[in-house]
């Protein structure tokens, strides 16, 4: 017998001490089991002296399975000792399955092995938090390890983005282990660069790669889409089609109230930089009497007005056609980032920018931003060769589930382009799942390493409506979409998206305003428990949430091979020659 309970207080008992403990160690933290009249509770001892010892009741053991919460209080008769290893096996809910996957050893019990069902964590969003050097690569990468460890081989789908570019060292050579991995590094020999195809983005995706700043942005980026289509159409038709577009754009310019020099110019610089064979500064203009190209009849009068504007306006009207629709296109079409640069510039004149200042002004950005990714490196990795459907794209990433983990190294953009990459290839994933059948029957889980550059509190709601990674931790549990975030900075995480998490690894975290937001956002978790997080040492974690029945430090062996995720050693560099 462990002690005598003296008071009862809430959840909180206080016994004394029947055992000398003078020479003992590591009885804080042990669960204890407190029986009477049949009922088995079990708790934890929270803080100990030499004479009395505090529990915090947990749950009851009831027909073999372990119940969290405690209806009934035990009585001052009850006994109380430390847990069996058979309890303790109960507690834990170890698995003995053929599948189960090893998630460490419990230090307190001897290293104890913890062997968990996988549907446990991994039907749930989970969150791995810890300090730089804490550990948590080091302990994601042998989890991943572990899984391919079991005796049964999972036909996992499992995405990770590696922004340092450390787990291919621990995955690529680990013998168990179908692994692909794709890089934004040119110079790596051992991966395949991203390449990601234009024609599969919609509005909402361009508008991230873009970097539009609000939703007054949106339509410009819908017209360019629909203007896109026009490349796909025969030439006859394509030819058609600009027309009204050219067309339209100078009956606006022609009745916007300018001066007539600005509409001059206006219309000259649409038709410098748009004129078809059909309709261009030199296409003749036959009247009765007398032909004149369309540039000539745009001259000013000695008035400074343009003398010929009634015909102008008429002969510009014959090239508008009412029955031209364009379509949104649906990755149905093929083509590149310059065919989508020259119909936003159909599209700018179609929107009527050029005739309002304030418009152009507000939506010139968009096309300084693709420029500029057309001339620099970004646009590589949106340059694909063949046309392809969105569902082959989707599958070719892991080779139609043949590659049970694929690795993203992004370590070599900058953080804004990583997030626009990891931003697309995660909603790509959320709606192929969506199409999956049966439901939920292809579960794919998406890793992200430090989670709080990119899973923010940003402005895409504002902009489209919704954020992805809040999208995924609300809606993708059940089409199997399963995040796991890994960050060092969990106050920087969208609230939304953490807040969904069912399952918590967190190593050591000392930042007070990461454990303030700890607690103000996880659920259950108590005081006790942040004050271990506190004090944890490297490579040690606290683990909790749906998957543990009980809150648990767990110590992960050492990966083999491990990651690339080493600190700096002064000692072997700063004095290396000596």
């Amino acid at each position: 017998m462990l002690g005598k309970i003296i008071s009862i207080d809430g959840n909180l008992l206080k016994i004394e001490l029947a055992i000398d403990i003078t020479n003992k160690t590591g009885l804080l933290n042990l669960h204890v089991a407190i029986e009477c009249q049949g009922k088995k509770i079990i708790g934890e001892i929270i803080s100990i002296d030499l004479k009395y010892a505090t529990i915090m009741l947990l749950g009851e053991i009831i027909n073999n399975s372990y119940v969290s919460g405690v209806n009934t209080k035990p009585s001052f008769a009850s006994t109380t000792r430390v847990i069996t290893r058979e309890e303790l096996n109960i507690i834990t809910d170890n698995s003995n399955l053929d599948y189960a996957i090893n998630f460490g050893r419990i230090p307190l019990y001897s290293n104890f092995p913890l062997n968990l069902n996988p549907e446990q964590f991994f039907s749930n969003h989970s969150c791995i938090v810890g300090n730089s050097g804490s550990g948590k690569s080091s302990a994601v990468a042998r989890l991943l390890q572990n899984i391919f460890s079991s005796k049964l081989k999972p036909k996992t789908n499992i995405f990770i983005f590696d922004v340092f570019g450390e787990y291919h060292n621990a995955l690529a050579s680990f013998g168990n282990i179908n692994y692909k991995s794709y890089t934004t590094d040119r110079s790596d020999k051992n991966s395949e660069l991203i390449k990601i195809p234009i024609w599969l983005l919609g509005i909402e995706d361009l508008a991230l790669l873009l970097q539009a700043e609000n939703y007054t942005q949106l339509p410009i980026i819908e017209k360019m889409l629909r203007v896109v289509t026009i490349f796909s159409k025969p030439e006859e038709e394509a030819e058609k089609c600009k027309n009204d577009i050219i067309a339209r754009a100078i009956q606006e310019i022609l009745y916007s109230g300018r001066q007539p020099a600005q509409l001059r110019d206006q219309i000259i610089a649409i038709l410098t930089s748009f004129g078809t064979k059909g309709l261009n500064l030199e296409t003749k203009v036959i009247v009765p009497g007398w032909t004149r190209t369309l540039k000539q009849c745009l001259q000013l009068d000695k008035d400074g007005k343009i003398q010929e504007m009634q015909l102008v306006s008429e002969f510009i009207g014959k090239y508008i056609t009412d029955d031209i629709e364009l379509n949104l296109p649906n990755g149905d079409i093929y083509y590149t980032l310059e065919d989508l640069y020259e119909a936003l510039e159909l599209a700018f004149i179609s929107e009527g920018t050029l005739k309002s200042d304030s418009i152009y002004d507000k939506i010139n950005s968009i096309k300084v931003r693709l420029k500029s990714i057309i001339d620099g490196e970004f646009g590589d990795y949106f340059r694909y060769n063949e046309y392809i459907t969105k569902e082959d794209y989707v599958c070719s990433l892991n080779n139609n589930s043949n590659n049970q983990i694929v690795n993203f190294n992004i370590n070599s953009i900058t953080d804004n382009q990583a997030k626009i990459i990891i931003k697309i290839f995660s909603k790509m994933l959320l709606e192929y799942s969506f199409r999956v059948e049966p439901r939920a029957s292809r579960p794919i889980h998406i890793f992200i390493e430090e989670a709080h550059r990119y899973v923010q509190n940003d402005q895409d709601i504002n902009l489209i409506g919704y954020n992805i990674f809040e999208k995924i931790a609300k809606e993708g549990r059940k089409y199997g979409v399963i995040l796991c975030l890994i960050t060092q900075r969990p106050s920087e995480l969208s609230d939304t998206t953490l807040s969904q998490c069912s399952n918590y690894i967190i190593f050591r975290l000392i930042n007070p305003s990461d454990i303030d937001y700890i607690r103000k956002i996880v659920p259950n978790i108590t005081d006790e428990m942040l004050d271990k997080i506190k004090a944890l040492q490297p490579g040690y974690s606290l683990m909790f949430g749906s998957a543990f029945k009980v809150p648990l430090v767990i110590k992960f062996d050492l990966p083999n091979p491990r990651p690339y995720s080493d600190s700096i050693n002064i000692k072997n560099t700063w004095y290396k020659d000596y």
